[in-house]
């Protein structure tokens, strides 16, 4: 396939479309679920306290949250992710469409997750300030804020050029490359109707970063690298988790 010639269709955002949720359909629900209960053992919320899982996807993190306790506010900017949230909504337990740059609230929150590299999106790096000040506003005092970001020393390392994948019946060609700060995931969808394309772009954002983004704001508390919660180590670790609270 000559991809130079693969028209470039962004009639829906790649979050949004039905080809994320097929690409990304077999995540490790048993992984996420350990790794909410890892970071409760932690934390020791009380019943009760009010949760917000920004940029929630379709909220598994939340349903775990909800389901040991706490009260949920799942937030996300994707309107199809939420409609499917929506349907495991409880008295504990909502969803509702919102761009994490703006504050949900003053002061309504005991803790905030943001979790599975669900930040750094953004086409300019003033936006991650301004998403790590409505958290700041968001949060109670003294509360806490949990952000789960892909270890980028490592991921830039360990980046795969090519993949070819094929799901439900759709193949799916993954380019992969690291240029000025960002990692970038070129994705060409192949269908008897023609060949379709959509990007994931993160910013390759280290503990460096996140102390800039914090400064003033607030405290880490604890920098792991890894969902069992053990130290991070930025050649070895999978993950850089942050747990930090408002000052």
């Amino acid at each position: 396939m000559d991809k130079s010639m693969v028209k470039r269709e962004w009639f829906a955002s790649w979050f949004d479309s039905p080809y994320y949720h097929i690409l990304y359909k077999n995540r490790n629900e048993t992984e996420a679920r350990d790794f909410i209960l890892n970071l409760l053992n932690l934390l020791k919320p009380e019943a009760g306290q009010k949760a917000l899982d920004l940029a929630c996807g379709k909220g598994r993190h939340s349903m775990v949250l909800a389901k040991n306790g706490l009260d949920v506010t799942g937030a996300d900017l994707s309107e199809a992710s939420i409609a499917i949230a929506k349907e495991q909504e409880h008295e504990a337990l909502r969803f509702l469409v919102h761009d994490m740059r703006k504050p949900i609230g003053e002061k309504s929150f005991d803790f905030i997750f943001n979790l599975f590299t669900s930040f750094g999106y953004f086409s300019r790096f003033l936006d991650n300030l301004t998403t790590i000040n409505a958290v700041h506003t968001a949060l109670k005092d003294q509360g806490v804020f949990v952000i789960d970001f892909l270890n980028a020393k490592k991921t830039i390392a360990d980046l795969i050029p090519n993949e070819s994948k094929q799901v439900d019946g759709i193949n799916f060609e993954i380019e992969r490359t690291f240029e000025n700060g960002i990692i970038q995931k070129n994705i060409y969808i192949e269908e008897s109707s023609g060949t379709k394309y959509f990007q994931e772009r993160v910013q390759a954002l280290e503990l460096e970063d996140f102390e800039a983004y914090f400064y003033n704001k607030l405290e880490i508390l604890h920098c792991f690298g890894n969902y069992q919660l053990e130290a991070y180590n930025e050649k070895d670790s999978s993950r850089l988790i942050l747990v930090a609270k408002k000052k």
